[in-house]
């Protein structure tokens, strides 16, 4: 039960919370042990300097010339006179000089003067002429005393001169000490308690102000994401130590299953890698096409910056041959969403247009542009599935033709056009994109140039697959023809645009095609492409 009170109690409390306790506690312990040290010791210490005080002034006063010549001559007046001034100097609270049978020729009280010394602790220093520090009880009460005897030119002891101090006002130093010193560790607690806020606060800053809890939490799903995902990460720091490596990375790259490579150097498991290079330049590279493990990927890198300084790079890719499955499948998306749309749209007409003609009792036309419809549309189907074999490939084109139909054009396919089985190396999927960006193209040409027609056609006659598109736009003078297959090069003002024919001629390029642009004299623009049936090595 207790367990759980303190886990629950744990839990409530902030990282802040804990480490000013944290810090407090540690330094509260040091403070109470070294205070409790200096407390211990300080008596001792206190009683032993005062007592190496009062014999200091002992020997000091017994070897005086005047104080000698006092005791042979017994002069207690004179005696009494130097001595009093001396302890009154020295803030002692008694100075006693007396003979060596004990009687007393000073005394802080006169009445006292003559009578017998108290606190028989006299006889090392009358015997035996030592100088030493006692602690004892005479006529003015406990005191801590410093004893010295007095001897004369001819080495004979005569006296003994004690200097002492009472053990009250001993203790009222005491006192005054260990309040300082409690009043210090206070001190000290209070600072230590400030700085450790201080300090918490700095820690919460450099953790973005999360608790450990939500810490480990986020690694956690940090690295369950980084093993769930398809991509390979690798990540390094500013040495090019690996801090990241995840699973889809070491299968991308066929390394070792199981491996621990975190903490690795870089070059060491990739020794021909370009990661490196990102740390120096700073600059991030992005669809940057590579090869690793006898395979093409598309990697992405990207510097980490702190304090305008690279700490590390982290770096992203994935098989290319999986990328552009995902694009020949959202390629398909398209076309059938293009070519239900159109249908939608131009169907949509065609119902009105029949509705207002039932409505009007004009049936005979109605049916006129039924059968005229369903004919129209019979006869591309039957063509376009007699003359193109690959199903994608067809629904593109009759995407296009009603595309072209709902904008206002005339698609035209070449009845002895024929495309018969696709080579292996080609896939419908680049077929469409490449066919499809330059119709698109031309419609745009054509519709902006007033014209109407846009004539296609197609053969896999021979060693090529040969595609012809011609329009009736403005044409494209000759120092343009290389520039309108360039990233981003459009005629469209708005932003997103440009990427079509682009995409279209590094497709071209990877099946080692060519294609050609040429402006008849009649006008408009006619692109050939040219894709080698045979695959190259």
């Amino acid at each position: 039960m207790n367990n759980k009170k303190k886990n629950r109690l744990s839990f409530k409390l902030s990282l802040q919370t804990r480490v000013v306790l944290a810090l407090s506690a540690l330094v509260l312990i040091q403070t109470a042990l070294l205070g409790g040290y200096a407390l211990s010791h300080l008596a001792s210490t206190v009683e032993e300097q005062i007592g190496l005080r009062a014999l200091q002034m002992a020997n000091a006063v017994a070897q005086m010339p005047a104080v000698i010549y006092g005791v042979k001559s017994r002069d207690s007046e004179s005696l009494q006179t130097l001595v009093e001034t001396i302890r009154k100097t020295g803030d002692a609270r008694f100075i006693v000089i007396g003979d060596t049978q004990g009687i007393r020729f000073t005394h802080p009280i006169p009445e006292r003067i003559g009578k017998p010394r108290v606190g028989d602790d006299n006889e090392p220093a009358l015997k035996e002429g030592k100088s030493y520090i006692s602690k004892a009880t005479g006529s003015l009460g406990p005191s801590i005393r410093g004893k010295a005897p007095v001897i004369d030119r001819y080495g004979q002891i005569i006296g003994v001169v004690s200097v002492g101090y009472m053990v009250d006002k001993v203790d009222y130093i005491i006192d005054n000490y260990q309040r300082n010193i409690l009043f210090t560790m206070l001190i000290a607690l209070a600072a230590s308690t400030y700085f450790a806020i201080l300090i918490s606060k700095y820690i919460k800053k450099l953790i973005f102000g999360l608790e450990p809890e939500e810490i480990a939490r986020l690694f956690n799903e940090r690295n369950a994401t980084l093993e769930s995902i398809r991509e390979g990460v690798i990540s390094v720091n500013a040495d090019g130590i690996i801090t990241t490596f995840n699973r889809a990375a070491i299968e991308t790259l066929g390394l070792e299953p199981n491996q621990i490579l975190n903490g690795k150097p870089l070059r060491e498991v990739l020794p021909n890698t370009n990661l490196l290079e990102i740390l120096e330049s700073g600059k991030p590279q992005f669809d940057h096409e590579s090869y690793a493990n006898q395979k093409s990927i598309i990697v992405n890198r990207i510097p980490i910056i702190d304090e305008g300084k690279v700490t590390g790079v982290v770096s992203s890719f994935r098989r290319k041959d999986e990328m552009e499955e995902v694009s020949r499948q959202l390629t398909r998306i398209q076309h059938y969403a293009e070519t239900l749309r159109s249908q939608a749209h131009e169907y949509s007409n065609k119902l009105h247009t029949i509705a207002g003609l039932i409505e009007i009792g004009a049936t005979e036309q109605a049916l006129e542009i039924i059968g005229q419809e369903t004919q129209d549309h019979q006869a591309l189907l039957h063509f376009l599935v007699d003359a193109v074999k690959d199903p994608v490939l067809s629904g593109c084109l009759l995407g296009k033709f009603n595309r072209a139909h709902e904008m206002g054009l005339k698609l035209t396919i070449d009845q002895e056009s024929r495309i018969d089985v696709l080579p292996p190396h080609i896939a419908a999927e680049q077929l469409v994109t490449v066919l499809g960006n330059i119709l698109d193209n031309a419609f745009e040409a054509t519709l902006k140039h007033h014209g109407k027609e846009i004539q296609l056609s197609m053969t896999d006659l021979g060693n090529d697959l040969i595609f012809e598109v011609e329009d009736q736009g403005a044409g494209i003078p000759p120092a343009e023809v290389n520039q309108i297959f360039e990233k981003g090069v459009s005629s469209k003002s708005e932003t997103g645009h440009g990427w079509g024919l682009y995409l279209a001629r590094q497709i071209i390029n990877q099946l080692h095609g060519q294609i050609e642009v040429e402006c008849p004299s009649k006008g408009g623009s006619r692109i050939t492409v040219y894709l080698p049936k045979r695959q190259h090595s």
